[in-house]
């Protein structure tokens, strides 16, 4: 795929903007999902990840193809998203509920492979209190939890994407997961 994605980012220097379309809708999903885990809210998640797009499509010259495309995009958005979340009240995101849907998130639209209520309903309320304690982190473990766990990205496309050491990391990951671990053993 990478292969794929450098041929579209030659095409798109040269001015071919329907190989940026292609680009966008290879990572949209993704993008979309890194943004929601990072600020809880769908229509922030939308704005940032297409903000993301819109600042990869500006700045690709300063791609380096040599690079993995993914890494440079989750940068991107991932910078997007601390900056967001730094201007922000500190409690204002934390309502990521589906408009009109009385109290049901976005979980609550992926379809269970369970065909037990009971458990549907358990689970459902488990990933959104793991989201809502996850919200609760500072920025800087926040970002490192959500790539690590929910975007399963190695150590060293976190350091990448974060700009920081790999020990850095590894000890952002490692302090975020203990405070969720207190955080849900107050619960």
């Amino acid at each position: 795929m990478e292969a794929i994605i450098k041929k579209r980012i030659k095409q798109v220097l040269k001015g071919d903007q329907n190989a940026f379309s292609e680009i966008v809708e290879l990572y949209k999903d993704r993008v979309y999902q890194l943004c929601y885990r990072m600020l809880g809210n769908s229509h922030e998640a939308e704005d940032m990840a297409q903000e993301a797009f819109l600042r990869a499509y500006i700045n690709i010259r300063s791609f380096h193809i040599q690079m993995k495309f993914s890494t440079w995009l989750y940068r991107i958005a991932t910078n997007l998203c601390i900056d967001r979340i730094r201007k922000k009240k500190p409690d204002y995101f934390l309502d990521a509920e589906v408009a009109g849907t009385e109290g049901l998130d976005l979980y609550s639209q992926i379809a269970s492979e369970s065909s037990n209520p009971e458990e549907e309903l358990e689970s459902m309320e488990l990933r959104k209190t793991i989201q809502e304690e996850i919200l609760k982190l500072p920025e800087k473990y926040r970002s490192a939890i959500v790539l690590k766990y929910i975007e399963e990205l190695s150590l060293k496309e976190i350091s990448e994407i974060l700009d920081l050491p790999v020990g850095t990391v590894k000890t952002r990951i490692h302090r975020g997961r203990e405070a969720l671990r207190k955080q849900l053993g107050h619960l």
